[in-house]
């Protein structure tokens, strides 16, 4: 099952001698972030997996919807939902360039992601790893497998040209 957030399946994913297709769901969001970038959107992509099958793919969209809850994984969250019907997503994986906002963490544990993988962490931002550290508060009613630092340095080098060249 395939639900492309605002946008269609790109060249990512491998396909094996048998012809079978295997998503690449870190290369699927690495695509998402790079198109968010072209529309001057913060680089960042997020695809939602389940049982090997991508669910959606979303890349960050705050300035084009003028909502600044248009984050990739909400974005990418909310087509899953749709996808299979249900507000939760157990059993699923969420992928995402960068480490995700508490925002984005709350909407991860609401919506019970069995795991999440990320790229860059966000020292400023992020509140996985960094700042509240939402998954390790007594508050949180569900917290994923996280792991972090996957590609983290193409990440990094994506958001950081991003930047740059906003700049100049």
């Amino acid at each position: 099952m395939r639900d492309f957030a605002r946008g269609g399946l790109s060249a990512s994913g491998a396909v094996s001698p048998t012809g079978a297709s295997h998503p690449d769901p870190l290369g699927l969001a690495f695509d998402a972030a790079r198109e968010a970038a072209s529309r001057g959107e913060v680089p960042v992509g997020a695809v939602v997996v389940r049982d090997g099958a991508v669910l959606s793919v979303a890349g960050n969209r705050p300035r084009a919807d003028r909502d600044p809850t248009a984050h990739a994984e909400i974005l990418a969250i909310r087509a899953a939902c749709a996808a299979i019907g249900d507000e939760r997503l157990t059993g699923c994986d969420l992928y995402v360039t960068l480490e995700p906002c508490a925002m984005c963490a709350g909407a991860i544990s609401f919506a019970r992601i069995r795991r999440l993988y990320f790229s860059a962490a966000d020292p400023k931002g992020g509140a996985v790893e960094h700042g509240p550290r939402f998954f390790n508060q007594p508050t949180c009613h569900h917290a994923p497998d996280v792991y972090g630092g996957l590609r983290e340095s193409e990440a990094a080098l994506l958001l950081r040209g991003f930047f740059r060249d906003r700049r100049d």
